[in-house]
């Protein structure tokens, strides 16, 4: 029988490099097989994006259908478009060992908190509002419109820093990313996990001779 995977979830503000930090730590060598989980969305796809690998594309009334059977550990409508976690995806994926990890804001990952409480959730934070901004304007993809609406985004995904179980500041990446391995390796060292790893080490252990 597989050990069960664990469930993670990053939150942080654009430009705080959540994405570039989940790419390279599942790039590691790992003990474990480690994905992101592939949300459902009623967005069209974007040139290039592949239906089951960047996301599972379906119709509002597909994914209206889903919310009434409560499918989803999170969903949320975002300018127009529904974006959700499936609940029975992530299960199946943790239920064959894989440690999963949910790209979503704070109020997904309240949801997924309510439904499941041993979700070890971890906040991106930029160094400063400085360092942010200039993430953002380097990009020079952006209107001064749009970084001005980006910051104040970040302000208000920041202000639930609070409630997460980790923090990661990532002014080095090299650090952030060693810290986030770290937070990965603890939870495979919970007491629970290695009992979980090691029953018949710790049964042959206390048998009586």
């Amino acid at each position: 029988m597989a050990t069960s995977g664990n469930l993670f979830i990053l939150s942080a503000p654009s430009g705080a490099g959540k994405s570039s930090l989940i790419s390279a730590l599942l790039k590691q060598a790992s003990s474990r097989e480690m994905q992101v989980s592939v949300s459902h969305t009623t967005r069209q796809p974007r040139p290039g994006e592949v239906d089951g690998q960047h996301y599972h594309f379906v119709s509002v009334e597909k994914f209206k259908q889903q919310i009434d059977n409560h499918d989803f550990y999170e969903y949320a409508e975002v300018f127009g478009n529904y974006y959700g976690t499936s609940e029975v995806a992530i299960d199946n994926q943790l239920a064959k060992g894989i440690d999963v990890f949910l790209d979503i804001d704070w109020q997904g990952a309240q949801q997924v908190r309510m439904k499941k409480p041993d979700v070890t959730t971890i906040f991106i934070s930029p160094p400063s509002r400085q360092a942010l901004e200039e993430r953002l304007r380097s990009r020079g993809q952006d209107s001064e419109e749009v970084i001005a609406s980006r910051m104040a985004q970040a302000k208000a995904e920041c202000s639930h820093y609070q409630e997460f179980d980790y923090i990661i500041v990532n002014d080095d990446f090299e650090q952030a990313l060693a810290d986030l391995t770290t937070i990965v390796n603890n939870q495979r060292l919970k007491r629970s996990q290695q009992i979980e790893n090691h029953q018949l080490l710790f049964k042959d252990l206390l048998a009586n001779d």
